[in-house]
């Protein structure tokens, strides 16, 4: 495992996250498949070593005496409470051809992480953004297919159960017209990102990223995006309490042109919108939705509001998304989130990884399918970086082909 911040242990240097991550997801979904026999000896890596015995603690505390035969060993690196930015080369030249690596660190370090891993023959599961330039993604898949690995991006949403069903049902309503997402979390995530908002990444990276690959996901076969136009919105990062850098942006929508690869005379339009700066007590971490509308129909999808609310006199209503990660133990007093969406994204790549180890398929098999493998995804990261780009020089970018590869002009 890479990095060690919210999403990998729940811990964010100042104590557990407040939001609804408290203990992590990746290296809870570790422990819990390490206890169900698919992963063996695990590893962290961060930068600063002197956090381990805060967040050995924080594991002991909310995961260990939570869930019942849930062993939480792991080497750390870099060891001995020692600063090292590239603890993830000694980490992973201890590892042999064949083993995995899960890679969820600020988003430019994610390339030359992913690259040191593949090019010695390990596989590498990496969160979303894979990477924030599309010639970045198009050396990852080629450094995948050269040193036959598997290399997944870590799109959850792919995996949950209505957005798959939509995306299904999507398929029988003929040419695509139009699609709408927005996507948002509350002010206080910009606490918790300060470090990196605005300098190493933006919003739209961060959160645009689910919803326009969900939209590349379902129009795989029939549609590809040709022209990305940005907006954003600015002035409530930078300002107090939050404090971010001059060129945070708050809100960012991007319009992409869609054109039919079946029908020269349907285009279609998407509108992806995201924010981070959304009212702290709305009752959702993240508010999520979608409308598609196609030819013979249209699908609206609200992931933020399921029909399952909690009331309480400390925080008013809440929505709740156990379909993502559920922390509740089961009866018998162990881990019981082995449906979450969040869970079956990381275990889709284990299972890839020992699948190939066996020799029973191959990394381009995974290609075929609608999992997000680095291949599968490239044209989330050309809407990605296109639409920084426009954001950077105020114009519209193109995307197209350029023999086997997609390239921005």
């Amino acid at each position: 495992m890479s990095d060690k911040g919210e999403y990998t242990t729940g811990w964010t240097g100042s104590g557990a996250s407040k939001s609804d991550k408290k203990i992590g997801v990746v290296g809870l979904t570790c422990f819990d498949l390490r206890r169900l026999g698919k992963v063996d000896k695990l590893g962290m890596v961060g930068v600063n070593g002197g956090k381990f015995p805060a967040i050995r603690q924080h594991l002991a505390e909310n995961i260990g005496g939570v869930y019942k035969e849930m062993d939480l060993a792991f080497d750390e690196f870099p060891a001995g409470g020692k600063v090292d930015p590239e603890a993830y080369k000694t980490a992973i030249d201890g590892m042999k051809a064949g083993d995995a690596v899960i890679v969820f660190t600020p988003d430019p370090t994610h390339f030359p992480i992913c690259m040191y891993a593949m090019e010695r023959g390990i596989h590498v599961l990496v969160t979303k953004p894979a990477v924030k330039l599309l010639s970045e993604h198009n050396a990852l898949i080629e450094a995948a297919k050269k040193n036959n690995v598997v290399c997944f991006v870590e799109h959850h949403k792919r995996f949950d159960p209505a957005y798959s069903d939509a995306k299904a049902k999507a398929q029988s309503l003929g040419e695509f017209n139009f699609f709408s997402a927005w996507m948002s979390q509350p002010k206080s995530q910009l606490e918790t990102f300060r470090a990196w908002a605005g300098k190493d990444s933006d919003i739209s990276y961060y959160l645009s990223s689910h919803h326009i690959d969900i939209c590349c996901w379902i129009l795989q076969d029939s549609a590809v995006p040709t022209r990305v136009t940005a907006s954003a919105a600015t002035g409530i990062a930078t300002s107090e309490p939050y404090n971010c850098v001059p060129e945070t942006e708050d809100t960012i929508t991007l319009l992409v042109d869609w054109q039919s690869t079946k029908s020269p005379t349907h285009r279609g339009t998407g509108v992806y919108t995201a924010s981070w700066t959304a009212p702290l007590k709305s009752g959702v971490h993240s508010a999520q939705h979608w409308y598609y509308m196609a030819e013979k129909g249209e699908i609206t999808v609200d992931q933020a509001h399921r029909g399952y609310d909690v009331s309480t006199d400390e925080n008013g209503k809440q929505w709740y998304n156990p379909f993502y990660m559920k922390y509740s133990p089961s009866e018998s007093g162990h881990f019981d989130g082995q449906r979450g969406y969040g869970y079956v994204s990381i275990e889709k790549f284990i299972d890839a990884a020992r699948s190939v180890n066996a020799g029973v398929t191959t990394p381009a098999d995974y290609d075929k399918h609608g999992l997000p493998s680095i291949a599968n995804t490239v044209l989330t990261t050309a809407i990605l970086n296109a639409g920084r780009i426009s954001l950077d020089e105020k114009r519209p970018v193109g995307i197209k082909k350029d023999g086997e590869s997609w390239v921005l002009e």
